[in-house]
């Protein structure tokens, strides 16, 4: 899971019936509430700037709901899944303390 933040770029992905295509809009993050729900800064097609309040989150692990949500890039998601891959090779190959620390 990324972890959301002010500032950070997603995805809006506005219903379907409102703009009658698939292309998102960009958005930037201008408050989080919780891991999957931020408000947002978008931008149309045009450009035209709008705000959204309280907009889910995704972030892959849950149906992706049939209103507006927001989401990460796919390049962002794959930076995240390679980040998440090196951390646990790393943790795999950390020498384990099984006694707890030594005391000399």
């Amino acid at each position: 899971m990324i972890k959301p933040a002010i500032g950070r770029v997603v995805w809006y992905h506005p219903p379907r019936n409102r703009t009658g295509t698939d292309q998102p809009h960009a958005a930037l993050i201008a408050h989080v509430w919780n891991d999957t729900c931020v408000n947002l800064a978008v931008f149309d097609a045009n450009g035209f700037a709008y705000s959204k309040t309280s907009v889910f989150l995704f972030q892959g692990d849950s149906e992706k709901p049939g209103s507006g949500y927001a989401a990460w890039m796919p390049y962002q998601q794959g930076q995240a899944a390679k980040t998440e891959a090196l951390e646990k090779k790393l943790n795999d190959s950390a020498p384990k303390n099984e006694g707890g620390p030594s005391v000399s």
